[in-house]
């Protein structure tokens, strides 16, 4: 990619983003259709053949995640959230039970920070079997579009080639393309309120 292309990407995600990130912002209704978004994610039977599944905890305007982790702790799966560490990595917590989160920095719900070192409560990614994925923005091939600071990118960099990876959005998050690079991650499903579309996974 020459200079004068990267530049003209970089400026289309920009306005990709910020168009993303308006329309959330002004989507009505988020309760109803996330529970319908976080009730098709559970009938999927990628969900029914996984033993641990990882799923993020909504923050701001994204798909609300909350309201289903009680249900999800009753499922029978072992169920991981992420949380970010100051080096902006993310960590993986095996989550038992709703009293073991607090609201944290940022007004993020998050895992209790006395709890984070305990052996019991740390997973490797390599032993998540289906992940949830939040996005800003997604296209029809499966490209996603996070906040730009590639957290979640690390970490799926490491998890196992397997494991698929289906994102939740609003139909209002879709574009019809977002410009890529060689090493970016698509996913394999995105779940929105009115349809699941297939992406072209890694």
């Amino acid at each position: 990619m020459t200079p004068e292309q990267l530049m003209e990407s970089q400026s289309l995600k920009k306005s990709i983003r910020e168009q993303a990130h308006a329309n959330r912002q002004a989507q009505p209704d988020k309760e109803p259709l996330s529970q319908a978004i976080c009730e098709k994610f559970t009938s999927l039977p990628e969900f029914a053949a996984s033993r641990t599944v990882m799923v993020y905890i909504d923050v701001r305007t994204e798909v609300r995640t909350r309201q289903n982790l009680p249900s999800l702790l009753t499922s029978g799966k072992r169920i991981v959230v992420p949380y970010c560490r100051t080096d902006g990595q993310l960590e993986l917590f095996l989550l038992e039970d709703m009293d073991e989160l607090a609201i944290g920095m940022y007004k993020i719900l998050e895992p209790k920070v006395e709890l984070r070192e305990l052996p019991s409560k740390q997973v490797d990614v390599k032993e998540i079997d289906l992940i949830m994925v939040p996005g800003v923005a997604f296209d029809l091939n499966g490209a996603r579009m996070g906040h730009g600071f590639g957290y979640y990118d690390k970490l799926l960099e490491h998890a196992r080639s397997d494991t698929p990876l289906v994102a939740l959005a609003f139909e209002c998050q879709i574009f019809p393309e977002i410009p890529t690079q060689s090493h970016d991650i698509f996913m394999d499903k995105i779940i929105t309120e009115k349809a699941i579309y297939q992406g072209k996974g890694r």
